[in-house]
């Protein structure tokens, strides 16, 4: 194994300010960071309100699934009030317009594009324009020519990213970046760059679905709890700002195996529709397939079923889906696979207005989850008709129009779902 060179001891921009003194905490005044407005409301949502000045974020996420859209929408949105430069060191100028013009670009906006990789230039041109935001796309195409190792590898984006960093602290640019992921998901190899930026932002989603979802992992300057929830269209990134209503969009009712769980994306509800579906195998060894959900929690809920309900999937195949690309992590999902599943089993239809969530424990009892108000709210304003959920000491109050069952067990769960009209 080559290492890499080592960074120069003098980091230039990233060195600190001369004459630098500490300041007492109670000498700082309480005022907030001043913001400015981004018009793309789901962006702003996920980064606490707006672009804070001398920020530096960083989104990544998979090849293909928005990322430079996205940015190129946020360049135009702004540059629509101040200057704003774009950087991209894997399209020309020519190439990044071409798309500009697709996003409904208008003539007059205030965006500066720049095909470059050599960092300097970039610096001097950040320090020469003075622009309301910088985007970088990406940082792996950067170079600083006075490292060695070529672009792309740890000690160059390191070096790159920092510089930036400095740049943008110091004369107030808010500086965006756009980061590759590697195969295990991590941007620019292990956590190298998420230390140094304030904000990490990651774009999710199925390539094969329409649906991306934004999400904050790090935020100083806002909460990391936020989700924007975007549609990818001919047009650009397009915000869905009800997404459960664009989730249950395509929904059959009274169809076996299906059913509506309202889960929570940080601190957002979002009602999804879950199907699963049971089918005799004709193989030694029955499937196990899980879209959407995690796949062990699948293998417990199986068992729970089979050990506690006598509901005997040894010889089924077993498959459920969540609708949209979403990906459910949460627990509080388990009911909804449970009842997906045993809907399908017995060829039995839940009925359309009811929404369910909780998590199954091992012996078959549910558990409460968080933020069941919440919840319950986004079930009523959708127009749901009740909702089944764990029972809980300080049981939540239910909106006007929704009623709230709650079940101990699973097994009292299901009778309830599908009990013969």
């Amino acid at each position: 194994m080559v290492a890499e060179a080592a960074e120069p001891a003098d980091h230039r921009g990233a060195r600190a300010a001369a004459g630098a003194a500490a300041v007492r905490l109670g000498d700082i005044g309480d005022e907030g960071f001043d913001r400015n407005p981004l018009p793309i409301g789901e962006f702003a949502r996920v980064l606490g309100g707006g672009i804070v000045p001398g920020s530096i974020v960083l989104i990544g996420g998979d090849p293909g699934i928005g990322k430079s859209t996205l940015l190129l929408q946020a360049a135009l949105a702004v540059a629509e009030r101040q200057a704003v430069l774009y950087v991209s060191g894997e399209e020309s100028v020519r190439q990044i317009k071409s798309r500009a013009d697709r996003l409904g670009a208008r003539s007059g906006s205030g965006l500066h594009l720049m095909a470059e990789t050599e960092l300097d230039g970039v610096v001097r041109q950040i320090e020469t324009l003075q622009p309301g935001l910088a985007v970088i796309d990406s940082i792996q195409t950067m170079h600083d020519a006075e490292l060695e190792p070529a672009a792309g590898s740890i000690t160059q984006v390191r070096q790159c990213a920092a510089r930036l960093q400095a740049v943008a602290k110091q004369s107030g640019v808010p500086v965006f970046l756009i980061g590759h992921v590697t195969k295990d998901g991590a941007i620019a190899g292990p956590r190298v760059l998420e230390h140094l930026v304030d904000t990490v932002l990651y774009l999710e989603g199925d390539a094969q679905h329409a649906y991306r979802l934004l999400r904050a992992v790090k935020n100083r300057f806002g909460p990391t709890t936020e989700v924007g929830v975007f549609e990818m269209s001919g047009a650009g990134m397009v915000e869905v700002p009800n997404p459960s209503e664009a989730f249950l969009a395509e929904r059959v009712v009274q169809a076996p195996g299906s059913i509506v769980c309202i889960t929570l994306e940080g601190s957002r509800p979002l009602l999804v529709e879950i199907q699963g579906l049971t089918s005799p195998t004709a193989f030694g060894n029955p499937r196990r397939t899980a879209n959407g959900v995690d796949f062990n929690r699948l293998l417990l809920i199986a068992a729970v079923l089979t050990r506690r309900l006598g509901l005997n999937l040894s010889d089924q195949d077993v498959f459920v889906n969540v609708v949209g690309g979403l990906q459910i992590e949460e627990p509080a999902a388990d009911l909804a696979i449970a009842a997906a599943l045993a809907s399908s089993m017995r060829d039995q239809a839940i009925p359309a207005d009811v929404a369910v969530v909780g998590e199954v424990g091992l012996s078959g009892e549910l558990r409460a989850v968080p933020q069941l108000g919440a919840r319950l709210r986004e079930a009523s304003k959708l127009g749901f008709r009740r909702v089944v959920a764990p029972r809980s000491p300080r049981q939540e109050a239910a909106p006007d129009g929704l009623e709230l069952i709650a079940a101990r067990s699973l097994r009292e769960a299901l009778d309830l779902l599908l009990a013969k009209p």
